[in-house]
This record gives C-alpha cells, sequence and structure tokens, in this order.
C-alpha cells in the first residue's frame, strides 16, 4: 500500500509541476506583453512631446498628461481584453484588439476635450496615439515570433487531448506537427468506441480510451485542452458534460465544427428557443468595405510605384544588360469573375521560356494543376535573385492602380489552371488576385496545391481590412528570408 501511494503522490506532483510550467510561460508572456505596451507609449508620448513642445513655454500641462498616457493605454489594452490567454500566439484577435485600442483612446480623448472644452495641442494627440499604437504592434508581434521559435525547440506548449474519429484526429495530429507554433502538442486520444484489440496509437499518439473515459484521460495525464473534433457523438449534452467534468481541472474545452476555414465577426452565437445556434454571415464581397479595399489598393499602389521609382529603374536596367529581351514580362492571368487581364513582371528567364516548358513537363516538383521547379535552367542569374526576394513582381502595383489586382488576394492563377478547376476552387475567382495573400506568407512555392488552394478559400471567406494589413506586415518577413521562393 506505501508503494502505491507513493507513485501516485509523484504522479500527482509531476502533473502539479506540468501545470505550474503552462501557467509560467502564460505569465511570463502577459509580463512580456504588458511591458511592451508600457514602452511603446512612454517612448511614443517622450517623441510626441519633443517634436511639438521642444523649446516651447508652458508646457507643464501636456508632462502631465505624457506621465498619465501610459496608463491610460493599459487601461485602454486592458478593457478592450487584449491580454486574454487565448489570444497569445496565434491569430488576428490580438492585433485587432491593440488597434481598437487605440481608436477608442483617440476617441476619447477627444471627446473628453471637447466636452470640457480643454484646448488640447493636436499635432500631439495625432503623433502619440497613432505612434503608441504602431509600436505597439509591432513589440506584440517581436514577442509573439520569440514564443513561435521557443516552441518549435518544444517549450511552452498545450498538452492536448484529441477526441473524435481517427482518420480526423489523424489529420490534426499531422497539421499541429507542421505548425508547431501553434503550440499545441496532442498528447492522447480518445475514440468513440473501446478500441477492442484495435490499433492503439493515431499517427505516433497513443490511445488512452474512449468517450466516456475522456475526463480521466485529461487528469491521468495533465492535460491543459481537450479538442473536441466533429462527430455526432459529441452532441450538445455530451460537450456539456464534458465540460463540467473538466472545467475542475481549469482545463480548455475547444471545439472544431463541421464548418470549416469560417472564422472571426462572420459567425456568432445566438439562442433560439433555447438552443445555442451557430449563425454563419455571408462573406462582404461587396458594398461599403469592399470600396475602402479598393482606394487603400489604390492609395498604396500610387504610392510605392512613387517610393520605388529608382528601384524599378536599376531593375529594368540589370535584367536588360545581363539577358536577351524585354524588362518587363507580360502574361495573360485570371481575374474577378474568370476576366482575363495582362500581369506585368520582371522578366526573371530567357526570352523563349514558354516554348523550352514543354520540354521540361517531366521534371515538374508541383503536385496539382502548378507548373514549379526549384532549379528551374530556364531562370537568368539576375532573375534568380530577383524571384528569392519577390522583386520580380513590383510591377504588379501597376495592375492594383489599374484595378486588375488588389494589394492582397488569392494568388493569380493562368488560364490553364483555371481550366483544370474544381467548383469549390472557382471560389477564389470571386475577389480580385492579390500582389501578395496568405499563400505568400505561409510558404509561397513550397506549399503543396491543396494547400495553396485552402489557404486562398480562407481568405475569400474571411477577409478583413485588418488581415490585409496583417499580411502585407507578414510579407516583408517572408520576402527578406526569402524562402519557398523559385
Amino acid at each position: 500500500m506505501a508503494i502505491v501511494n507513493g507513485v501516485q503522490a509523484k504522479a500527482s506532483a509531476e502533473l502539479g509541476e506540468q501545470r505550474e510550467r503552462v501557467t509560467h510561460w502564460l505569465t511570463r508572456y502577459e509580463r512580456g506583453a504588458r511591458a511592451i505596451d508600457f514602452l511603446s507609449v512612454c517612448a511614443a508620448s517622450l517623441v510626441a512631446f519633443v517634436l511639438r513642445f521642444s523649446g516651447a513655454p508652458e508646457t507643464y500641462p501636456y508632462v502631465v498628461l505624457s506621465a498619465v498616457l501610459p496608463f491610460l493605454w493599459i487601461l485602454a489594452l486592458t478593457a478592450s481584453r487584449a491580454y486574454e490567454p487565448r489570444l497569445f500566439g496565434v491569430g488576428w484577435e490580438e492585433f485587432r484588439r491593440i488597434l481598437n485600442a487605440g481608436f477608442a483612446l483617440t476617441a476619447t480623448v477627444a471627446i473628453v476635450a471637447y466636452a470640457t472644452k480643454t484646448e488640447v495641442a493636436r499635432g500631439y494627440v495625432v503623433v502619440a496615439l497613432p505612434l503608441t499604437t504602431t509600436l505597439d504592434l509591432m513589440g506584440r508581434y517581436w514577442l509573439r515570433k520569440r514564443l513561435h521559435r521557443r516552441r518549435w525547440q518544444g517549450s511552452c506548449m498545450r498538452r492536448v487531448v484529441a477526441v473524435g474519429h481517427r482518420v480526423a484526429i489523424g489529420d490534426l495530429v499531422r497539421l499541429l506537427r507542421e505548425k508547431r507554433y501553434h503550440g499545441m502538442d496532442v498528447v492522447a486520444v480518445c475514440l468513440p468506441e473501446p478500441l477492442n484489440g484495435g490499433e492503439r496509437v493515431v499517427e505516433g499518439v497513443p490511445v488512452r480510451g474512449d468517450f466516456s473515459e475522456i475526463a480521466q484521460v485529461v487528469h491521468a495525464i495533465g492535460a491543459d485542452s481537450v479538442a473536441v473534433l466533429a462527430c455526432p457523438e459529441m452532441d450538445g449534452i455530451a460537450l456539456r458534460r464534458l465540460a463540467w467534468q473538466i472545467e475542475q481541472d481549469d482545463v480548455e474545452l475547444v471545439v472544431a465544427p463541421a464548418l470549416m476555414d469560417v472564422t472571426g465577426p462572420r459567425i456568432s452565437v445566438r439562442p433560439v428557443a433555447g438552443l445555442p445556434l451557430l449563425h454563419v454571415d455571408h462573406p462582404e464581397l461587396t458594398g461599403g468595405r469592399q470600396l475602402v479595399k479598393s482606394l487603400f489598393d489604390k492609395i498604396g499602389a500610387l504610392t510605392a510605384l512613387v517610393l520605388l521609382a529608382p528601384l524599378f529603374a536599376a531593375i529594368a536596367v540589370a535584367v536588360r544588360v545581363t539577358s536577351d529581351g524585354p524588362a518587363l514580362f507580360r502574361q495573360t492571368r485570371i481575374g474577378k469573375d474568370g476576366k482575363e487581364f495582362t500581369v506585368l513582371k520582371f522578366r526573371t528567364m530567357v526570352e523563349d521560356a514558354e516554348a523550352l516548358k514543354i520540354g521540361l513537363a517531366e521534371r515538374n516538383e508541383h503536385d496539382g494543376v502548378l507548373f514549379k521547379i526549384k532549379k528551374d535552367p530556364r531562370i537568368t542569374p539576375v532573375g534568380g535573385w530577383l524571384r528569392r526576394y519577390s522583386l520580380d513582381e513590383l510591377p504588379q502595383f501597376i495592375n492594383v492602380l489599374r484595378g486588375d489586382m488588389s494589394m492582397v488576394g488569392p494568388r493569380p492563377p493562368l488560364a490553364q489552371e483555371v481550366s483544370q478547376y474544381g467548383d469549390d476552387v472557382r471560389r477564389r475567382l470571386v475577389v480580385r488576385p492579390g500582389l501578395t495573400g496568405l499563400w505568400q506568407v505561409n510558404g509561397r512555392s513550397d506549399l503543396t496545391w491543396e494547400e495553396s488552394v485552402r489557404l486562398d478559400l480562407r481568405y475569400v471567406e474571411n477577409w478583413t481590412l485588418a488581415m490585409d494589413l496583417l499580411i502585407l506586415w507578414k510579407t516583408w518577413s517572408a520576402v527578406v528570408r526569402g524562402s519557398g521562393a523559385y
């Protein structure tokens, strides 16, 4: 009996240590986030004060405001719930809430100043609050990337029990192993029915029980999360009972709905006759938000063309000097609603590249309908460098200005690719193709055909202007690394 009690005590101590490690990294991440928030607003306040009031008399009120602003910013972030642990590490929501806090604090300062008839220097506010938001977004992004690096090393992970059918769980395990930055490590599996001599592992993860034993398995291995995949056995009543059973251990419950790749503001839960129903809005493909997106595209493209004009000239000269043929490559692509347009790129291949493609068909290294070769002999030395850093795509800003393309969107396909599309894949043609997109920041040419289609469809279904801004920001990192480009 003493030996049994000793084993149980040791197991209990190990579970306690595991949960303490999860709490520890969450606490450290939150402290880091708060420190970045505080330092960002302090730096922005100092810059705004120096730019607006350097050498000016009667600046005492703004000294006080600069001292108070950090605490107001932390309060605004707390009110917008930017410190929720479930936001740390993945998704757009953390950054969206910081943006909301910036807009809310700016509006509050303006309203209070108007209501109290207080004279507030507009130059100070215009610099301090937007700069605070920008610095904070950059700091939080750095903190997230630091967390991702630790997760690739195996730290800061959540121990997950996956519940569902064998095939669905296998897909989940493979996905989470490929995308370790999500921070979810599946350590046990629960299947609908007892094994009765069946295979006891799913993708190398042990099967520890059936649906009646989920709570016991969670407690036994010290799991932090339970991931329930779509299956008829786990209905509303079963999920409710499971939530009751694991709440005492403070274990997170996540449920994957049958409707995939639809997230964010399109989904809401509405009670109808006492039943919580998942309401899914249609994606906004027309209307005011699309008008704002078009305006953003044109302003961004025009600005880029003006600022990058010297770089355009230098690349054009380099292409012409190092190989025969024009500097620009023109090709027919398929745009919104299946309409053809001519895409512009800096030429990266020899002049007769299309004629040589037929002889290289057997060397195609890509699956699906795309044609890609990592060491394509048609690519010129300068072209390889341009492709690595996506500089060959800069002339597409002209396509954006014309209205053929958008700054962010699905990859612009060739006509021969579209001819092989199924009905589902044609969905990606309901929006303008993009100069960059989810495919650009998630692997580029290293993606399989199915992965690129899935990312394009996810963008079509869930796009927002905030998502566009984040994709543009992440594009710089993908381009600088040069990975997946050939």
